[in-house]
C-alpha cells in the first residue's frame, strides 16, 4: 500500500515545525496533521535525521580568537566619543561577543547533558498524542506477520514483534516515532481498555544504559536494554501490570 505524497505546504509546515518557527497551535495542528498522513511523519523522519547529520558532519564553529579584541577595542573608541550613551552600547556589545565567543562551547555543553528523561517526556507526548489521535497507530494490525513487514524501508532495524494475545497483551499495530533525530518502531498493545507503547531505540545511543524515571505526568514507564536495542514501555496501566508485561516480552519466544 502506498501513501499519497505530502503537498508542498504540508512539507513546509513541517520544516517550520522542526525549526522551531511555529506558535503553539500551529505546532498542535502540525503533529496532528502528521498522526493522520504517515507520508508527512516519514517526511519529518527524513528532515530530522538529515538536520542530525549536519550538526555531526558540520559542528558550529567558535568565533576567531581576535575578534573579541577587536570589537572590544572598537566600543572603547565609541565610549571616548559618545559617553555615557556609548556604554550602553559597549554593554550590549559586550555581551553579543561573550555569546558570539561562548555559543560553541554551550551547544556542545547542552547536548551532552541530554538525559533519559528528556527521551522519556517524548515518548510520554507521542504516547498521548497518539491516544488523542484517531487511530494511535499507523498500521492497524493484529497480525505479527503484518506489522513487522510494514517497519522495511521506513527505518534502519526491522523491531522484534512478540505474540502476547493469549497473556491479555494484544498487538493493535505499529508507528514510527523519532528519538534523537532518529526514525525508531513502537509497537502498541492493548491491556483492556489500556494501551501500551512499546518504543525500541538503538542501544548505541546515549540514552541507552541511564537511570530512567518511573513515570512521567502519571504515565508509567519501564526501560531496559537486550540484543543492542533499548526499550521503552509507556502506559496508563499499574506499573506492576506494566512490568509483568515487559517481562512478558523479554522471555517470551513467540516472536519474528
Amino acid at each position: 500500500m502506498t501513501h499519497p505524497k505530502p503537498d508542498d505546504n504540508s512539507v513546509l509546515l513541517v520544516n517550520a515545525y522542526l525549526d522551531g518557527e511555529l506558535d503553539p497551535a500551529n505546532a498542535l495542528g502540525v503533529t496532528q496533521q502528521m498522526d493522520k498522513e504517515p507520508a508527512l511523519a516519514a517526511e519529518a523522519a527524513r528532515v530530522k535525521a538529515l538536520q542530525q547529520l549536519i550538526r555531526e558532519r558540520l559542528p558550529r564553529e567558535a568565533a576567531p580568537p581576535g575578534l573579541r579584541g577587536r570589537i572590544e577595542a572598537s566600543v572603547g573608541g565609541l565610549r571616548k566619543e559618545r559617553g555615557r550613551l556609548s556604554s550602553w552600547r559597549a554593554l550590549a556589545a559586550s555581551i553579543a561577543v561573550t555569546a558570539m565567543v561562548t555559543s560553541t562551547s554551550t551547544w556542545l555543553v547542552v547536548q551532552s547533558q541530554q538525559q533519559p528523561t528528556m527521551v522519556a517526556d517524548v515518548l510520554v507526548s507521542d504516547h498521548i498524542r497518539a491516544l488523542m489521535a484517531p487511530e494511535p497507530v499507523d498500521v492497524v494490525s493484529s497480525d505479527r506477520h503484518t506489522v513487522k513487514p510494514w517497519f522495511n524501508g521506513r527505518i534502519t532495524a526491522s523491531p522484534r514483534v512478540v505474540d502476547l494475545t493469549k497473556e491479555d497483551f494484544a498487538l493493535i499495530g505499529g508507528r514510527i516515532e523519532v528519538v534523537a533525530h532518529e526514525p525508531v518502531s513502537t509497537l502498541v498493545y492493548r491491556r483492556a481498555k489500556h494501551l501500551i507503547s512499546l518504543t525500541a531505540v538503538p542501544a548505541e545511543s546515549r540514552f541507552a544504559l541511564e537511570p530512567t524515571p518511573r513515570a512521567v505526568n502519571g504515565y508509567n514507564i519501564v526501560h531496559w536494554a537486550e540484543n543492542g536495542v533499548s526499550y521503552w514501555a509507556i502506559s496508563d496501566l499499574e506499573g506492576k501490570e506494566l512490568e509483568e508485561f515487559a517481562r512478558l516480552f523479554r522471555t517470551s519466544q513467540n516472536e519474528l
